[in-house]
């Protein structure tokens, strides 16, 4: 029996019985595993790919919701994949055009690499902003910050739900509501009783991602993100807005040094909704 050309091959939805699939996906372009966040994004969002009749999959992606679950806000497109085998034969245009196809009309943004840029451009993306990631070892020096942090609760939850929707400008409690169990710390920062930021940080492999990093103003990142770095022996990762200038000079003289730079993109707004200046890093840039 012949094998039916790629063109021909369904695109399906996946589900987090394809998250080994998908982190052997990962591995094959080079990437790490990260079956941990792959549990969560095919959780929280969903999954679109194509199985590759050898085995495996041809392609994968997810694209996650935000706003009313019957009339999202905004969509966020990450974890874009195709096998090596099968690499420049059209298939990520393909499984482009259907996600953009099905998303309308509400808006789509990503974070794209510079390969990953020119097909994104080519189906109408706009690039908004620039993300850097830093990595490394985080050596506390310097003024300790003067915001006083702590670990989350339960009681917590609500408060964090209305700072991140005014921050972030859409609903994102399926995605919040599953952090707790997901990372390995999440803190909230206080002043006189009003929360005024939260962190997470979770396993990536051997790093500890922080991400969300939603805070007031610096000051109140930099005492999140030292606290959150003094529970663990593991380096730190985070994609900071490019615009938090003096968070990444900070960050940078303590040892997380910078790796590389996505660009933020986006289709249907001119800007992402909510207020970038207490929006410091995402929870993930697959997850926008």
């Amino acid at each position: 029996m012949s094998t039916p050309p790629l063109s021909d091959l369904p695109i399906r939805r996946l589900t987090r019985r394809d998250v080994t699939a998908c982190a052997d996906l990962s591995e094959d372009r080079g990437w790490p595993r990260e079956e941990h966040k792959w549990g969560l994004l095919l959780a929280a969002g969903t999954g679109h790919g194509i199985d590759d009749p050898d085995g495996g999959l041809v392609s994968a992606c997810v694209v996650t919701d935000y706003g009313p679950p019957d009339r999202p806000t905004l969509s966020a497109i990450g974890m874009v994949l195709i096998a090596q085998r099968h690499a420049r034969r059209g298939i990520g245009r393909r499984l482009m055009r259907h996600i953009v196809e099905q998303a309308q009309p509400t808006p789509l943004t990503l974070h794209a690499t510079s390969n990953g840029r020119p097909l994104y451009e080519e189906l109408g993306f706009k690039t908004i902003g620039r993300a850097e990631m830093v990595r490394g070892h985080f050596t506390p020096g310097g003024p300790t910050p003067s915001v006083a942090t702590r670990p989350a609760t339960a009681e917590d939850l609500p408060a964090i739900l209305r700072l991140d929707e005014a921050v972030f400008g859409s609903d994102r409690t399926h995605m919040v509501t599953r952090l707790p169990a997901f990372a390995d710390q999440l803190r909230v920062a206080e002043d006189g009783g009003e929360l005024i930021g939260y962190a997470a940080a979770w396993p990536n492999m051997d790093t500890h991602v922080i991400g969300p990093l939603i805070a007031r103003d610096t000051e109140t990142a930099k005492a999140l993100v030292t606290s959150l770095a003094a529970g663990t022996n593991l380096p730190l990762r985070t994609d900071i807005d490019v615009r938090h200038e003096e968070l990444l000079t900070w960050i940078k003289e303590r040892g997380v040094e910078a790796t590389s730079f996505n660009a933020v993109m986006a289709l249907g707004v001119p800007d992402l909704p909510g207020d970038w200046t207490r929006r410091f890093a995402p929870v993930t840039v697959a997850a926008g």
